[in-house]
């Protein structure tokens, strides 16, 4: 899931997809100590600051937060809402499964290592070549949390796991010129919504917040009257401005030019223009 504190651009809704391999791993493994472990306290207090961004969701996220060992900024984090006594562990793994049932993340669920441990509280980490991409806190008999549960939770951005993992997922993860894996806050692409009956249609998000914008390519006219600001034209000149981003998925590329209105996606067949998705406008 994106952090509570920061929505995102796409507007198609996330559906976690069940996994047959994955469920077959350990949620817990003994793993092997990374280079520099997380050497904090495992209690930092929960700060919300009014605000969308990287700073929030550092405040809002605690220790989990501090744990992390991202390229890029932080993705996703935050505290947890009070639950019932059913709903808590006896052991802090138990802790660590309840919060994947009471937050339904979109992250893996396997592979976590006991990072630190405490009295009442257990770091555990999901570890990408030894650094930690995933952290969630679990801590026992909070106020309003009976019995072990999640404390804190956080997590890298997407592009950071691992490719077994995000070839599942709802998005696709782009690569620039040198086959590096690129943060979907700044390109993500993917199918339309199937509640919406879009599954024809396909999805490209460059950005987040004010500045981000969403293409669509509709061939099959599957989306709403209006919602383009122009009509999908799959055979097109490359215009004289446009210039090379550097993105790819697979043999596909994304070029941009002067004109906001259209993204432009060279395939190896042509060039296929994008057109602009009306703000506001979207899958109920």
């Amino acid at each position: 899931m994106r952090g509570r504190l920061m929505a995102t651009t796409v507007l198609v809704a996330s559906a976690a997809v069940a996994c047959g391999g994955e469920q077959a791993r350990d949620l817990v493994v003994d793993g092997s100590a990374p280079e520099a472990p997380y050497s904090g306290p495992l209690h930092v207090p929960v700060k919300h600051v009014g605000e969308d961004g990287v700073r929030a969701l550092r405040t809002a996220s605690g220790a989990a937060g501090r744990a992390l060992e991202c390229d890029g900024q932080i993705y996703s984090g935050g505290g947890s809402d009070p639950w019932s006594k059913a709903d808590g562990g006896r052991t802090p793994e138990d802790g660590l499964r309840a919060y994947f049932e009471i937050e339904q993340p979109e992250i893996p669920r396997y592979g976590y290592r006991a990072e630190r441990r405490e009295k009442d509280r257990v770091l555990y980490s999901f570890d990408v070549h030894g650094r930690t991409k995933v952290a969630v806190v679990v801590a026992k008999d909070q106020k309003n949390r009976p019995g072990w549960g999640p404390e804190t939770s956080a997590s890298c951005d997407p592009s950071e796991l691992p490719a077994s993992f995000t070839d599942r997922q709802w998005y696709e993860i782009w690569t620039d010129r040198h086959g590096r894996r690129v943060p979907i806050t700044k390109v993500k692409s993917s199918t339309g919504p199937a509640h919406c009956g879009w599954q024809k249609a396909r999805l490209l998000s460059l950005g987040e917040g004010r500045n981000g914008r969403l293409y669509a390519r509709d061939p099959d006219g599957v989306l709403p009257d209006g919602m383009l600001t122009s009509p999908y034209d799959g055979d097109v000149p490359m215009p004289a401005d446009a210039h090379d981003t550097g993105y790819r998925f697979h043999d596909v590329q994304l070029w941009l030019s002067g004109d906001p209105g259209k993204a432009y996606v060279r395939t190896p067949d042509g060039v296929e223009a994008w057109s602009l998705v009306r703000a506001g406008l979207g899958c109920k």
